[in-house]
């Protein structure tokens, strides 16, 4: 394992520790226990916005705090969900007397834990709602859930929940428009490689130079299935395809695009996936409105892609343009 880290068990800490150094205009970091929060702190009067989970995904979720979207976010150890006493914390610094919503993917610690801090929180007079996010079509049950695993549209459900938080919405509105875009929003995934968690040391899974997992979780875990290596165009319509008919796409819908790389594939790869991917759309006469290219919800080294599709309607384009300020997504 080649890595640029010290102790295995000092990686959140440290990174956290850069990560607040290098965006200080942007948040503040603790780091006993850790939470990233926005910087100046809660706004008067406005919802609450928080997310969590294991680290190893970066930027998400410290990348997505700022001005639009996150007030605070719960980095637990790698792939590891945050405990309730680290997420209790941040619930507390993101309130400002109107509520919290807090953004879960659906992983059985994730959710079992924000769930017990959301208890604690209304025990001290919070009052938090949740949204979990279930967007990977790869799979219904994986290692890490009950259910679809939430992956690369929590992206979508973080930046469109925010902006209604930021212009005024109450929590009950916030939380209903994030979930407007959890049933609107689907994503699927492959792996070239197989990542390696720190303390572990080892690759997740074998993999062999002409194979392609489809259908990987962002844990590092296998997928539906493995496939010869294939030309990008052919891999492309594997994740599309069936992205495209769980959200039963039709004639004449309008949507955002997203190409997500898992953390070890050039951005010229991820343009090449997001070429065909959009071809796809074309022929089925969906309109890409909005996209996004880059790495946003990665897992470690991997190399990889995810293809994410959200119908859009003109409400959830607004929200998607409103503008935000944050480490990873700002305009």
């Amino acid at each position: 394992m080649k890595k640029l880290i010290n102790d295995p068990q000092d990686v959140v800490t440290e990174s956290v520790e850069g990560f607040g150094l290098a965006h200080a205009d942007i948040v503040r970091v603790q780091l006993d226990p850790v939470i990233v929060t926005r910087a100046g702190g809660a706004v008067a009067g406005k919802v609450g916005l928080v997310s969590g989970g294991g680290s190893g995904h970066e930027p998400l979720h410290a990348g997505f705090v700022g001005v639009g979207m996150l007030d605070a976010a719960v980095p637990g150890q790698v792939f590891t969900s945050p405990t309730p006493d680290q997420i209790l914390p941040a619930l507390a610094a993101a309130d400002a007397g109107a509520g919290v919503l807090m953004v879960v993917k659906n992983y059985t610690g994730d959710v079992l834990n924000f769930e017990t801090a959301a208890e604690l929180a209304d025990a001290d007079g919070i009052t938090v709602r949740q949204v979990v996010v279930n967007d990977d079509v790869a799979v219904e049950d994986s290692l890490y859930t009950a259910g679809r695993r939430g992956v690369a549209g929590t992206v979508a459900v973080e930046k469109i929940a925010g902006a209604a938080a930021e212009r005024g919405d109450d929590l009950d509105a916030v939380a209903a428009v994030a979930q407007r875009v959890v049933d609107n929003v689907r994503t699927m995934g492959l792996a070239l490689t197989a990542c390696t968690v720190p303390h572990v040391g080892r690759p997740s899974f074998d993999l062999g130079d002409d194979e392609i997992e489809i259908g990987i979780g962002i844990h590092g875990e296998p997928g539906r299935h493995r496939v010869g290596l294939e030309s990008a165009d052919a891999l492309t319509e594997k994740l599309l395809t069936p992205v495209a008919d769980d959200l039963g796409l039709t004639r004449g819908d309008r949507v955002l695009l997203l190409v997500n790389g898992m953390g070890g594939t050039p951005a010229s790869e991820l343009y090449v996936v997001y070429r065909r991917a959009r071809a796809l759309l074309g022929e089925r006469g969906v309109e890409v409105t909005r996209s996004l290219v880059g790495n946003y919800v990665t897992s470690l080294e991997m190399q990889g892609a995810s293809v994410t599709v959200l119908r859009l309607d003109d409400e959830l384009t607004t929200l998607w343009d409103a503008p935000v300020h944050t480490a990873a997504l700002r305009w």
